[in-house]
């Protein structure tokens, strides 16, 4: 499937192994991150809008870590994935201590293969009777993501015993890469914030991947939009100075607190961060064991 170009990774999580991991080994990465952000899966949040985007850099990691953090809390999970195939991450999930596909097989999980359904799209591989294919407006037949926000509504509303409904795309930039309009892509996020959100007090995270330098009109047009009307963003950018071996980026933690409270001003908080083999160390800017 032909993507938005991205820039080169950082340190990729490796492969695991070909079993999952106990929890406790996989866990390391979610506390750290769980404790700059105030989270903890025992208690997750309802009704919030999480935006992660990356520039000079991937963020993919943070993908990682809110599928393995909602899955562990117990949540029903809509996992729109674009980007890469089952394998890639439930190879990286393996790391994390969580088992992609038996949480399919126990419909805790709902994922949906970009890469496949475009094949299945484009080289005429019949659609299920009552099940259309999600990414229908590959074919030009119709403009908007109605077929995906369908796929989205229907899987998530019957969260049976699960805490709560999550929906988790990665990356959202892949939709107007495809042929997707600006508005499309916003109608689409704004019906799942309704029904999500708003309905089934659930949660949405979402992944786009920007550049403010870059001339793609439409795609920051899409990002500032979600920037304005997002609850939390995590921010993973490049660093200015380019590649370090010991330091791999640095990341922007933006609480929305104005979004909720006019009178409040939102909170930033900005670490820099090492992607190792099963886990994501955080520390201030200047204060990497490197360097000191």
């Amino acid at each position: 499937m032909g993507g938005r170009p991205r820039a080169a990774h950082a340190q990729p999580l490796s492969a695991a192994g070909p079993s999952a991991l106990p929890a406790p080994h996989g866990a390391a990465m979610l506390a750290e991150l769980n404790e700059l952000l105030g989270a903890a899966p025992e208690r997750p949040d309802a009704g919030k809008f999480t935006l992660l985007r990356d520039t000079q850099t991937d963020g993919s990691f943070l993908v990682h870590h809110f599928l393995s953090f909602y899955l562990r809390a117990g949540c029903k999970v809509c996992f729109v994935a674009l980007l890469q195939s089952f394998s890639h991450y439930n190879i990286v999930a393996q790391k994390l201590g969580v088992n992609l596909a038996a949480a399919k097989e126990q419909g805790q999980l709902v994922f949906l293969e970009g890469l496949q359904s475009c094949l299945d799209l484009l080289f005429g591989e019949e659609e299920q009777p009552g099940q259309p294919n999600p990414l229908q407006f590959l074919s030009g037949s119709s403009p908007d993501l109605r077929a995906l926000f369908d796929f989205v509504r229907v899987s998530l509303s019957a969260a049976d015993s699960w805490k709560g409904p999550v929906l988790l795309v990665d990356d959202l930039s892949v939709l107007l890469s495809l042929g997707a309009a600006p508005v499309a892509v916003l109608d689409f996020i704004h019906y799942c914030r309704v029904c999500v959100c708003c309905q089934l007090k659930g949660n949405i995270v979402v992944l786009v991947h920007s550049n403010e330098d870059s001339e793609d009109e439409e795609n920051e047009l899409v990002v500032n939009s979600l920037c304005h009307h997002s609850d939390l963003i995590l921010w993973a950018e490049g660093l200015a100075t380019g590649f370090c071996k010991d330091v791999h980026g640095q990341i922007k933690i933006i609480k929305r607190l104005s979004l909720r409270q006019a009178a409040e001003q939102d909170v930033v908080q900005i670490y820099q961060y090492k992607i190792q083999d099963r886990n994501v160390s955080f520390f201030a800017r200047g204060l990497s064991a490197a360097v000191l």
